[in-house]
């Protein structure tokens, strides 16, 4: 596979020597040390990688063969047909696929693959229409366009076309691409069409906030290739015309009416707090945080620095999902967190961790790693099943006995009408080795603990890094420091949140007792002193050829409780053990999981089980359960071994209860008699 220069992608951010150099441009101060730079052999996620290569992936690309979206392209070359799905954005999920495909080349290089990938590219070109435009939903058949699509270009981009949002995809999926493979045959049917938009789109021009964000993303990414000024102030503009348009009621209380379902209620300068469709939202926020930081916007930065507060002080789920409104997949207001309406998209976390990455890049705190972390390891791998192609759209907080509460019972899908959860999924899996290290002048950020060696330069030296642990089970870290020859420089090592009594970087969580548990830290079998900045223990000093850094972090159970301005989890606790938050499932207890009752004073003890759930960490614990004895008409409580497993891991042994939250004591009884039940199954 020909490279035709090393890969520097990462968490969607790529810089090239393509991009001129002589220009000078503020950009990220800190910088992402590239995946392809990190050769993982993680036994928690390498396993999930290799498991994207071999199932996700071909699955995603025979459900787009089967699902006509291939068809769809292949009718819009040939101009005749009748768009054979859905949505108009079904387009993305092609693109999706051959993103996360081309990451994976990277790691597991694959000719069949490579070719079956260029085949597909050649069908979308051909669906090109000669001056740039792509568009299924509207080039096979241009007078009877997709009803979301309106009857001229862009006409209905505000609020349903996609037309834009196919772009963002295109354009990060011709990226990826390119960087894996050198091949340039996706890259310019990308640029072909982002000439289009920016030719379309701009002052004097047509002016729109499209309606779902990404092609902002997508065209910073388009500027660090080609270093096109075009891409990087259309991206801008884009952004700035959230709160122009003059079509809704600022009255209304409801977000398609106001605008704020779209993050259009009013302008991004004057956007304090997250809001609407969280998919768009984040999105947008990654991209404003893109822009800020390569043109020196201060005042854009300020305002998603304000909205990052307020996500994550009041708009996270302790597991790191976050749109807790089901109407609209949005943020509901400050606070409303339920449990059993948690809505938690998928693609969600996966703008989380977009989001978070790029705020850890400004600013260099660990806190937004510690964020992107509780989302990595429990609200984003929830999402797909252990077997790599069954999938939750939306991932739920509690699930109660359908035929006592009316509840359905979620079970895992292999595909959805709306398939933007798997694809999306598919492409961030293998970008993951990007997200581990980082660099800055004389600092090198360990972010992620995640078994591997990179490569680095660091002042012009070489210098390898070699990380062996068995996290997030265990708390032991070793890092095994080599360069060519001694040199100078800090190793800033993440000491997460959790090992420093903090729950969260917010007062929305924080854990039920302190832990005099303390991170220690040696060089060479020494007590290492060191200081602490932003949240990273700074180990500066001459490094020679392997050195070797061992970090303890606490890897105690911990009980969660949320601020009581969460109204659902008052006098409740979750649980925690180093990043993994743990459910009760019903396979485990008995059947049921909604009359468990955690006390204060219930400890735990954590044994590992390597024929579970594809092995994991279980906590066990005797707790008082609630029982009804029908036959006599009561109500008891009895001792009973609870069995709590790793969120991620529910719903992989069939449908039934499932809890986050456990109630530290019975305070009411709610009472539903058998005829209500009759009546609720019956619905």
């Amino acid at each position: 596979m020909k490279k035709v220069f090393p890969a520097l992608a990462v968490a969607g951010l790529l810089t090239s020597p393509s991009v001129a150099q002589s220009v000078k441009r503020s950009d990220y101060p800190i910088q992402a040390v590239a995946f392809t730079k990190v050769k993982l052999a993680d036994n928690f996620w390498l396993p999930r990688l290799k498991t994207n290569t071999d199932v996700t992936i071909p699955a995603s690309f025979q459900r787009c063969e089967a699902t006509n979206r291939v068809k769809n392209f292949e009718m819009a070359a040939a101009k005749s047909g009748k768009f054979a799905t859905t949505f108009p954005f079904d387009d993305t999920d092609i693109y999706k696929t051959i993103e996360g495909a081309s990451y994976s080349l990277s790691l597991y290089p694959d000719q069949k693959l490579e070719s079956y990938i260029d085949e597909l590219i050649t069908k979308v070109g051909k669906a090109q229409e000669p001056d740039g435009y792509l568009y299924t939903a509207r080039t096979i058949d241009p007078a009877h366009p997709h009803a979301w699509a309106g009857n001229t270009r862009w006409e209905k981009e505000r609020e349903l076309s996609h037309e834009l949002y196919n772009s963002g995809h295109l354009y990060e999926s011709a990226v990826a691409h390119y960087e894996a493979t050198g091949k340039k045959n996706l890259l310019n049917i990308a640029l072909k069409n982002a000439d289009l938009v920016c030719a379309t789109f701009g002052p004097g021009k047509r002016a729109v906030a499209p309606g779902h964000e990404i092609v902002e993303m997508g065209l910073v990414k388009l500027y660090r290739v080609t270093g096109k000024p075009e891409y990087l102030s259309t991206a801008k503009f884009f952004i700035e015309q959230r709160g122009q348009y003059k079509g809704y009621d600022p009255k209304s209380s409801d977000a398609w009416r106001n605008g704020s379902y779209w993050q259009d209620h009013k302008s991004v300068y004057d956007q304090k707090e997250a809001v609407g469709h969280a998919v768009r939202a984040e999105y947008l926020y990654s991209a404003m945080a893109d822009v800020a930081a390569l043109t020196g916007d201060q005042k854009m930065l300020a305002s998603v620095d304000s909205i990052w507060n307020n996500m994550v002080t009041k708009k996270l789920y302790v597991t790191g999902g976050t749109g807790a409104v089901p109407g609209g997949e949005r943020f509901g207001g400050n606070y409303e967190l339920p449990n059993g309406t948690a809505y938690n998209e998928t693609c969600a976390s996966v703008a989380n961790v977009y989001w978070n990455q790029r705020m850890f890049l400004l600013h260099g705190d660990s806190k937004y790693v510690d964020v992107m972390e509780k989302v990595l390891y429990n609200g984003l791998i929830s999402g797909v099943g252990l077997d790599g192609k069954s999938f939750f759209y939306s991932n739920a907080m509690q699930i109660k006995n359908s035929a006592v509460f009316g509840q359905s019972e979620p079970e895992r899908a292999g595909w959805f009408e709306c398939s933007c959860c798997p694809t999306n999924l598919a492409r961030l899996f293998p970008s993951l080795p990007g997200y581990v290290y980082a660099q800055k002048a004389n600092d090198v950020y360990v972010n992620l603990f995640i078994n591997g060696t990179t490569d680095l330069n660091v002042n012009k030296q070489a210098v390898r890094i070699t990380q062996q642990n068995n996290y997030p089970w265990n708390g032991d870290l070793k890092f095994t420091v080599a360069p060519k020859s001694s040199a100078d420089f800090n190793l800033l090592v993440r000491l997460p949140g959790w090992a420093r009594n903090e729950a969260v970087p917010s007062n929305l969580y924080t854990f039920a007792a302190p832990s005099p548990e303390q991170v220690s830290i040696k060089v060479n079998g020494k007590a290492q002193p060191y200081t602490m900045r932003n949240g990273y223990a700074v180990l500066a000093r001459k490094w020679k050829k392997n050195d070797v850094v061992e970090v303890a972090l606490p890897m105690e159970t911990r009980k969660v409780v949320a601020n009581p301005n969460v109204r659902d989890d008052v006098g409740k606790v979750a649980l925690q053990r180093g990043p993994v938050v743990y459910c009760a499932e019903w396979k485990d207890n008995d059947g049921r999981t909604s009359n468990i009752v955690v006390p204060a004073a219930t400890r735990f003890t954590a044994s590992y089980k390597p024929d579970v759930l594809n092995g994991i960490t279980e906590l066990t614990a005797t707790v008082p359960v609630v029982k009804v004895d029908a036959a006599n008409n009561s109500i008891s409580t009895v001792q009973q071994t609870l069995t709590a497993i790793p969120y991620y891991a529910w719903a992989n042994r069939g449908k039934g209860e499932m809890t986050v939250w456990f109630p530290e004591r019975i305070t009411d009884v709610d009472l539903i008699t058998r005829k209500v039940e009759e009546k609720i199954v019956a619905k």
